[in-house]
């Protein structure tokens, strides 16, 4: 599991636009089966609402035995982003996207 939440992860370069690998696929085809990537840039003061809250949920109902369940990524991210609606404007919310499975 990824999560990049740096600016851009999950776009192309505008100077190659043949190329359809981004950051964010590159490290999927590279062997993470989940990454979390952003479309376009991130207010970090803001943005971290939506990280808090997917990790939380990430973590929630897990057991003790220090193994990630990658699976939960997506279902974790929408529901960080419902989480934050009342602190967290509409374009900060929608620039993660998830990647995988």
């Amino acid at each position: 599991f990824a999560f990049l939440s740096a600016c851009h992860t999950a776009v192309g370069d505008e100077e190659t636009p043949d190329e359809v690998i981004h950051l964010a696929a590159g490290l999927q085809f590279s062997g993470f089966k989940s990454v979390i990537g952003t479309l376009w840039v991130v207010d970090d003061a803001v943005a971290k609402h939506v990280v808090e809250a997917f990790y939380e949920n990430m973590f929630k109902d897990s057991e003790d035995s220090g193994v990630m369940d990658c699976t939960k990524a997506a279902w974790a991210l929408n529901r960080a982003t419902n989480a934050v609606r009342s602190k967290v404007p509409l374009e900060q919310r929608i620039v993660f996207i998830h990647i995988g499975v």
